[in-house]
């Protein structure tokens, strides 16, 4: 063993772990979640084993955008192609979207409130 971490996951707080999980994996187009820990812990993982988890937190608050009264802790930039055709997907899959003016990338919010960034930069 080496004493170098490896990157395991990004872990995103929310009050329901499943429902997010869902979401993501149906925006990236990864495959169904599995559940641990009872359902506290769910995870989606991807291409080359990158994984996203969720953990449920009791009176979550989701992070405000772009005000920092609840600041956001992180966020996630992904990859598109095509910003229009994104924008759309997301937005049925149930993200909203917060900032259209960049022309290289644009601001959502996942259902629960967590930003993130589709780019085409």
């Amino acid at each position: 063993m080496t004493a170098v971490p490896t990157f395991r996951c990004v872990a995103l707080d929310c009050p329901d772990p499943r429902r997010l999980a869902e979401f993501y994996a149906a925006l990236l187009d990864w495959p169904e979640p599995e559940s641990e820990e009872g359902g506290e812990w769910v995870t989606v993982t991807g291409p080359n084993g990158v994984q996203l988890a969720f953990q449920r937190v009791a009176n979550y608050r989701a992070p405000e955008w772009p005000g920092q009264d609840v600041p956001q802790q992180l966020h996630l930039d992904l990859a598109v192609a095509d910003l229009d055709a994104g924008e759309e997907r997301a937005v049925k899959l149930g993200a909203k979207l917060l900032d259209k003016k960049p022309s290289t990338f644009r601001v959502f919010a996942d259902p629960i409130g967590h930003p993130f960034c589709l780019c085409a930069c």
